[in-house]
């Protein structure tokens, strides 16, 4: 059985998740949690923690952190840097020097052996480099003698409304800790919501509410790379000037089309996810006797762009390192194509009441709006700590900006809590 007082160890805490969830299940289960260490760099997630938990022991950099100079403690957290296993990023895994901070902590667990550990990381991790980063990582764990587990779960089972998938690995020296059939309890973004929030009132919110009524609004994404009835695009709300209804409808075509791997074909080049087509070509889907005159009217407006096919070609640094781009070929003829960019507009999606918010991410989370009252606003961040099921009592003392971009790249408590309950039991089965 565990000492009645629980020691741990927070690496790479940035605001406290795992600490949060990990304390929650010791405390359920009568124990008294008690952190010894706590290692994070980022200077405002360092103010973030300073807040909640003022009187700990409070280091920066682990890579600086000598063995010697950290408690015994009983159970190490750890969310290392997932960038390098993202999808969000080169996925470089440990070419990447962020990768290699995982063998911080085999280096830790090797001189500490604590009972147990809780690591969390991206779902990309499971399948980076084939698989081959992920078994390195279970083996170094394995050869340490600890009896290891991992499983994805999503947040959306765990009375969290974000779809949120990561991958969690346990482990202690006793048994394998039982990640399975966990209960399930689910919630959606009204329960999270404040109301009676200043809106906002800018051109672009006013042309998007002049164009659509709010409920229309709900679970829409707002972006011109992609189609479908869950988009709106710029041409719907007219944000680069008027745009009639057969011009709607060009545009609507175009964004179908200059994506089928047929023109690739036709037009010399390897297929890539939106693609110049030339009038000839828009006339054989979009018939019109004023086709040209359709099409430069949009360009004019810069709802397309009239450029040259783009060839996949390899470029080598002076390092002798590799990389695939695309080049403008100047030798094939121009064609139009839609103007696209990812967050290219104010809102990136208006997220409804009763629906499950995508997985936050620190780069557009500043994008997600909500209806309040007859307007539109962005999240708080106070309904940032609820979408990743933190205590009304945590502090978050810090701009909107840098607040979101700490909830970008948090984990959620009500999970790590499931987690950590499945590791304190398998701790504590020895004595059973």
């Amino acid at each position: 059985m565990l000492d009645r007082t629980v020691r741990f160890i927070d690496l790479f805490a940035g605001i406290g998740g795992i600490r949060t969830g990990l304390s929650q299940a010791l405390e359920e289960a009568g124990y008294t949690p008690h952190c010894v260490l706590t290692s994070e760099i980022k200077p405002y997630a360092v103010k973030v923690l300073q807040d909640n938990y003022p009187q700990e022991n409070m280091v920066g950099d682990v890579t600086q952190l000598s063995t010697d100079d950290i408690p015994d403690f009983d159970i190490l957290c750890a969310g290392f840097p997932c960038q390098a296993f993202s999808s969000a990023g080169k996925r470089q895994g440990f070419a990447d020097t962020r990768g290699t901070l995982f063998f911080e902590v085999e280096r830790i667990l090797r001189a500490k052996r604590p009972q147990g550990f809780i690591l969390e990381n991206v779902e990309g991790l499971v399948n980076h480099d084939g698989g081959r980063t992920l078994d390195v990582i279970i083996s170094k764990l394995l050869d340490l003698g600890y009896k290891v587990e991992y499983k994805v779960l999503n947040s959306t089972q765990f009375g969290v409304p974000q779809e949120r998938k990561r991958i969690y690995i346990v482990g202690t020296f006793v048994e394998k800790p039982n990640l399975e059939q966990f209960p399930v309890a689910t919630k959606t973004v009204g329960d999270v919501l404040e109301f009676g929030r200043p809106t906002v009132d800018s051109p672009f919110v006013k042309l998007l509410l002049q164009h659509f009524k709010i409920e229309e609004l709900y679970g829409k994404s707002i972006k011109d790379k992609r189609g479908g009835d869950t988009n709106i695009h710029s041409w719907d709300i007219e944000t680069k000037g008027p745009v009639s209804q057969e011009q709607k409808k060009l545009l609507n075509s175009i964004l179908r089309e200059r994506r089928k791997k047929k023109w690739a074909e036709d037009i010399g080049i390897e297929w890539m996810d939106g693609m110049p087509l030339t009038t000839a070509q828009i006339s054989s889907f979009f018939p019109h006797p004023n086709l040209q005159e359709l099409l430069d009217d949009l360009a004019d407006k810069g709802y397309l762009k009239f450029e040259h096919p783009k060839q996949k070609k390899k470029k080598t640094d002076l390092f002798g390192n590799t990389t695939t781009i695309r080049e403008q070929d100047l030798s094939l003829p121009k064609g139009y194509n839609i103007v696209a960019g990812k967050l290219s507009f104010e809102i990136s999606k208006v997220m409804g009441p009763n629906e499950i918010a995508p997985t936050l991410v620190a780069m557009d989370m500043q994008k997600l709006f909500v209806a309040d009252g007859g307007g539109l606003r962005r999240l708080t961040l106070r309904e940032g700590l609820r979408l990743f099921g933190y205590p009304e009592t945590m502090q978050l003392n810090v701009s909107e900006k840098d607040g979101f971009d700490l909830l970008g790249n948090t984990v959620v408590v009500p999970v790590i809590k499931a987690v950590a309950t499945r590791l304190i039991n398998a701790i504590n089965s020895l004595n059973e």
